[in-house]
């Protein structure tokens, strides 16, 4: 079973699929270790780790189709990318699609911000009008090579219009042709528990650690009937954790030991790039 079939069977399921976000082609390959069944690329992630900035519109088109490329390389799951708002205009989304699903995308999250957009978690945010996004959603229905390619359609219109406005966006967007739904930035349990009866489609719930929406387990979210819970920068956070601990040891003491509990050992980290691998290939193909 290919990848793009993979993906459709297991958001179909609706079985509330743990999704992590990677953010680079390592992080990308622990998922994919640690037995997870799917990766989102995120454009949060990609912004923060790659360019230090905020999740604010930074993050272009040949940026995220590069780390998307580079993760298609690494690893054998189905890959969810996160194309932001389709970086302009309808016509600007269908050339998107086409190029992520070049690099390696089985899945594309397009969003109905405005442009330059923001974290669904930030304040300051404004939406296109319905026609707009309806247009750029079909404009990626029509651009994609493959039926299997799945496209994922956000609203971030519940902070700003409420969310029965929201909901009605989304109902409309799957209408449109968009095969998965995501309601960004519910604030409310009721909120979270309605949305599977009110919209027809696969869904996504985006748990941001510190964000906007109460955190709920994923096997509530399950019974619920979510396809997908989606935890797009858990491993960046933990990371940055980690370095932060590593890095302070290391300023403090001096030093810092394989045992420390710190850090990975030189061995799990040769083992996680490949490296026992390619010393068989090297073997294989010496003279």
């Amino acid at each position: 079973m290919n990848t793009k079939q993979q993906i459709k069977d297991l958001v179909n399921a609706r079985r509330g699929m743990l999704v992590p976000g990677a953010f680079n082609a390592l992080s990308a390959k622990v998922i994919e270790d640690l037995g997870f069944e799917a990766i989102y690329v995120t454009g949060a992630g990609v912004t923060n780790m790659w360019f230090g900035l905020p999740d604010q519109g930074f993050m272009g088109l040949t940026d995220i189709a590069d780390h998307t490329a580079r993760i298609r390389d690494a690893v054998e799951l189905p890959l969810i990318v996160d194309a932001d708002t389709g970086f302009g205009n309808a016509l600007n989304t269908y050339h998107a699609v086409r190029t992520l699903e070049r690099a390696g995308a089985d899945c594309i999250q397009l969003e109905d911000q405005v442009s330059p957009k923001r974290c669904g978690h930030f304040s300051g945010k404004d939406v296109v009008s319905t026609e707009d996004m309806l247009g750029k959603i079909k404009a990626a229905v029509d651009a994609r090579r493959s039926e299997g390619t799945l496209i994922l359609a956000r609203t971030d219109a519940c902070a700003l219009h409420g969310f029965e406005a929201a909901v009605e966006r989304a109902r409309r967007y799957g209408e449109a042709g968009a095969d998965l739904l995501f309601v960004e930035a519910v604030t409310t349990d009721s909120e979270i528990r309605s949305l599977p009866q009110r919209l027809d489609k696969p869904q996504v719930m985006n748990m941001v650690i510190g964000g906007k929406t109460p955190l709920v387990g994923a096997e509530d979210l399950a019974h619920l009937g979510y396809g997908i819970v989606l935890y797009a920068n858990a491993a960046l956070q933990g990371a940055v954790m980690g370095m932060q601990k590593a890095l302070t040891v290391l300023r403090d003491e001096r030093s810092v030991r394989e045992d420390s509990g710190l850090v990975a050992s030189f061995a799990e980290r040769q083992r996680l790039v490949g490296k026992p691998a390619l010393d068989a290939l090297e073997k294989r193909y010496a003279a």
